[in-house]
């Protein structure tokens, strides 16, 4: 099928904290909305069947919860697939934001799927009810190619949104196309945690996800493109991510992904918005990656000579690292109880320095989560201490295989090459008790090269 994604560089209000009335802050989203619509007819002449748009591309960031009230649309969250806000503008109030979505997915044919603020009032007798007696949410919208309202999903892991509330329950949500089958639906930061992405995925064993998200990268190990395309890699799904382009916030990364091939904008440079649209294959249930393939060698060999090992911090945790020195090599380094191991060859020698690093710990910083991580990074400088730093450029093409004795089966493989390309590893997967990553020659400087796991249970 073709699917379509928008990189939307959002027109912003220079004073959000201020309250306006609901007619100035209409006319700041019409004008967000503007640029929909040409990209909605855009996509359509491409031949897409559904496009998606980003989180927070229509309002904005940087509210109050009584400054973003203007903005906010009354959506009715159980009401799905019978109503269409188009054709029906008049069943509810404050719909003008749902209205002119629908308009376009009905104008252009076309399944639409769009991030907005909505309201839902609430009862005293309701002992979550905030004190202004409403409830304010982060929501998507999924509209079908008629204008009707298919689903909505409500934000569940906030990203200090104090403008928002999260939800009593997490939504599962998820809506039914004619040409790819199921696409399940979250936000953003929702995509580090069990709730409710994973659990919607298995549960519902979805094969294609629609992701709305105003991600701001951080490298060596969360950058948009690298981490959507490990979901994509990890799950064997189809992605369809949607980001913000706001380059002096650090937010740009988005792309259309299967399990084995990416279409990606990552652009810090320049400003604009971004249309990709790309032919992707549905993935079936019995799709097989090469999750499963080729086992690698996991030899348990004996103690050598390791280089020395240092601590530095990388994503603000205390990583444990070895260096990568020479030509080729066996390291191992450990923390708590994890052992990463590394088996490498340098294709190609520079002066540049790597590092191997591994942490096994509650990540507290920007949110609380339990990470276990085995990662070959390329360090800013010469000095141990700039293992760990933001790096976008590397020369040196190394083969390795990475692996590690991971205790949770939730491994997001990531694969970084200069410039913030990405690469897919020739193979990865479980073999006696560890998972492992191989690649022979990246197809440019090696950035990262990570098993990045996240162990819900102890989140």
């Amino acid at each position: 099928y073709v699917a379509a994604v928008y990189e939307h560089e959002s027109i912003l209000s220079p004073t959000p904290a201020v309250l306006v009335e609901r007619r100035s802050a209409l006319e700041l989203m019409g004008r967000n909305l503007d640029v929909y619509e040409q990209q909605v007819l855009a996509a359509a002449r491409q031949g897409a069947q559904i496009i998606v748009f980003p989180e927070d591309g229509i309002h904005g960031f940087n509210f109050t919860r009584s400054s973003i009230y203007p903005y906010l649309d009354f959506v009715p969250h159980s009401h799905s697939g019978k109503w269409n806000p188009c054709r029906e503008p008049y069943l509810f109030n404050d719909t003008e934001v749902v209205q002119r979505l629908s308009c376009m997915a009905l104008k252009n044919k076309i399944f639409l799927v769009a991030n907005l603020g909505t309201k839902q009032p609430c009862e005293r007798s309701d002992p979550r009810c905030p004190s202004d007696g409403r409830y304010q949410f982060n929501t998507n919208v999924a509209l079908a190619a008629d204008g009707t309202l298919l689903a909505t999903y409500r934000k569940h892991n906030l990203y200090f949104e104090y403008a928002f509330d999260t939800p009593p329950e997490p939504d599962y949500a998820f809506f039914d196309t004619p040409f790819a089958g199921k696409f399940g639906m979250f936000t953003c930061f929702d995509i580090l945690f069990f709730e409710p992405a994973v659990n919607l995925v298995r549960q519902y064993n979805l094969k294609q996800i629609v992701y709305p998200t105003a991600w701001m990268n951080q490298l060596p190990l969360l950058s948009a493109v690298e981490f959507q395309q490990a979901f994509a890699t990890a799950f064997n799904v189809n992605i369809l991510a949607a980001n913000i382009h706001h380059p002096t916030l650090g937010m740009t990364g988005s792309g259309i992904y299967t399990p084995v091939k990416s279409f990606i904008y990552h652009n810090m440079e320049s400003y604009g918005g971004k249309l990709i649209v790309a032919e992707i294959p549905v993935i079936t249930t019995g799709y097989k990656t090469n999750l499963e393939t080729t086992p690698g060698r996991v030899s348990e060999k004996g103690k050598e000579q390791s280089p020395p090992s240092f601590y530095a911090e990388m994503m603000y945790d205390n990583f444990t690292f070895v260096p990568v020195w020479g030509e080729k090599g066996e390291l191992q380094v450990c923390a708590n109880t994890l052992c990463c191991y590394l088996n490498y060859q340098k294709a190609v020698l520079t002066d540049e320095l790597y590092a191997l690093g591994v942490f096994d710990g509650l990540h507290t910083v920007h949110g609380t989560y339990y990470v276990q991580a085995c990662a070959l990074v390329k360090c800013g400088g010469l000095s141990f201490s700039t293992c760990g730093q933001e790096v976008t450029d590397a020369r040196a093409l190394i083969d390795f295989q990475l692996w590690g004795n991971m205790s949770t089966p939730y491994i997001f493989p990531l694969l970084l090459t200069s410039g913030i390309t990405l690469d897919f590893a020739d193979h990865m997967g479980w073999k006696n008790n560890h998972y492992f990553l191989s690649k022979n020659r990246t197809s440019s400087g090696l950035l990262t090269a990570a098993l990045y796991g996240r162990w819900y249970e102890k989140d």
